[in-house]
């Protein structure tokens, strides 16, 4: 996500239209075992990795849509494209995707406020920087094919470990045909000050982007991961099926932090899954905008005695958009502690639905966990749900759950109006101030960019 222009993408479409027309190397539409084959060898793969695939497409073949949510039968797996990539040198970045990034703002962006940077365009990472600092305390921040090359018995150890292939259709699929994504490893006892940043972008039509991100934060280390997700509209949907996998170890602190943009036309079907060790604690704050569906439930498990987790998640939905999002917090470990705060806003007929899951197991004695989900509703069009499903298997544990819905509220349009104030802006100050909980959790410029893009998708 580009800080200072990421505006443009959304209001002026011509920095991104200089690439709708990029040389491409793409595989045929269509999904089978001989199309995963091709992406292994394109990428050289070890033959460990190409079993991993082959299996998960025997299980995404026999998985089923799942029963609950939005209808999935929409999608046709043979209308999508399972690799794209510019047609690179390893010596040269196309000077049309330098200048995408460029108007995007992100090579600047790095020097500012981020440790290291990772771009993706379409199924390949086409840009990497680590800065001095994170080789000196030899944090690994790479993409994962690297990765896999680079660091196989680490890769092997974790891969696949949080979400497998037989979780769920779309968590096979990502294993079947997944390209790209993110690899970080935080040694024990390093704690980053600057984030991480990774910025995915789908540039071509009928493509599916199928990003894998694995993060390991080692015993006592610390790390702010940042990802940002783009798309030009084009008159076909594009598939987005990610899985990420982290694992926060004992006295370790994980923040994991979207800023989703994506086109009307994309839909967002992600797997996010963390495992907390002893004492550790995990930070999910997620922030949904635009995408024709999305359905994205980050989920913690609390395995170790006095664990924490929290989510802190946005979804905005305008006309012909279903944002279906919330959060997943799984107690084992005594003395654990989560909290659930979404925040959704429906306009111009809408649909936001939170669903989310607390689940305090019986070992789990003395944990407590506050879910709050408030919804903002600013018209007669728009719908909203709330579907919790809420399980306490101990009698020493507590839970406590606060739901709202609201429209806009006329006193304080009122007060706004008398100080001259007009009725647009006095909505978007009130969604701003609605908001406030998910933006405090951002780095300033991020609040700052969040902030546009609200009031962009506010006048649609």
């Amino acid at each position: 996500m580009g800080v200072k222009k990421i505006n443009k993408l959304v209001n002026n479409y011509q920095a991104i239209k200089q690439l709708d027309n990029y040389e491409a190397i793409s595989l045929p539409k269509g999904l089978s075992a001989d199309v995963i084959k091709k992406i292994s060898k394109i990428k050289h793969e070890p033959k460990w990795m190409l079993e991993i695939r082959l299996q998960a497409y025997k299980h995404f073949c026999s998985l089923k849509n799942p029963q609950w949510g939005p209808d999935l039968s929409q999608i046709n797996f043979n209308d999508y494209i399972y690799y794209s990539s510019p047609a690179l040198t390893k010596q040269e970045i196309p000077n049309k995707i330098k200048q995408v990034f460029k108007q995007l703002n992100v090579p600047e962006l790095k020097d500012r406020l981020v440790s290291g940077l990772n771009n993706q365009f379409d199924s390949e990472a086409i840009y990497h920087d680590v800065i001095e600092e994170l080789k000196q305390k030899k944090v690994i921040f790479t993409n994962i094919e690297t990765a896999i090359i680079q660091y196989p018995s680490l890769v092997k150890q974790y891969f696949g470990k949080l979400v497998s292939s037989h979780d769920n259709k779309y968590a096979a699929l990502n294993t079947a045909v997944w390209s790209g994504g993110s690899f970080i490893y935080v040694p024990p006892g390093v704690q980053l000050e600057k984030p991480l940043q990774a910025y995915f972008r789908i540039n071509t039509k009928s493509v599916g982007q199928f990003e894998r991100t694995l993060i390991i934060v080692d015993e006592g280390a610390k790390v702010h991961y940042v990802e940002g997700c783009t798309a030009p509209i084009y008159d076909k949907n594009n598939l987005h099926a990610a899985v990420v996998e982290v694992f926060v170890k004992k006295n370790a602190k994980m923040r994991y932090s979207t800023i989703q943009n994506w086109s009307d036309n994309v839909l967002n079907l992600v797997t996010k899954r963390c495992l907390c060790e002893q004492n550790s604690l995990m930070e999910w704050i997620d922030g949904n905008l635009g995408s024709k569906l999305n359905m994205k439930y980050p989920c913690t498990i609390l395995k170790g005695d006095n664990a924490s987790a929290k989510c802190i998640s946005i979804a905005v939905a305008h006309q012909g958009v279903i944002q279906d999002a919330g959060a997943k917090m799984i107690h084992i470990g005594k003395n654990t502690n989560s909290q659930i705060i979404s925040k959704s806003i429906a306009h111009h007929g809408g649909q936001a639905n939170y669903r989310g899951l607390i689940n305090i197991a019986k070992s789990a004695s003395n944990s407590f966990a506050s879910v709050q989900c408030d919804t903002l509703i600013l018209d007669k069009l728009s719908k909203t749900d709330t579907i919790p499903t809420e399980i306490i298997n101990n009698p020493t544990s507590f839970l406590k759950h606060e739901a709202k819905v609201t429209d806009v509220d006329k006193e304080k349009m009122f007060y706004l109006n008398s100080r001259k104030i007009d009725n647009k802006t006095a909505e978007h100050l009130l969604v701003l101030g609605f908001v406030e909980p998910f933006t405090n959790e951002l780095p300033l410029e991020y609040a700052v960019e969040l902030n546009r893009l609200l009031k962009l998708d506010l006048k649609e």
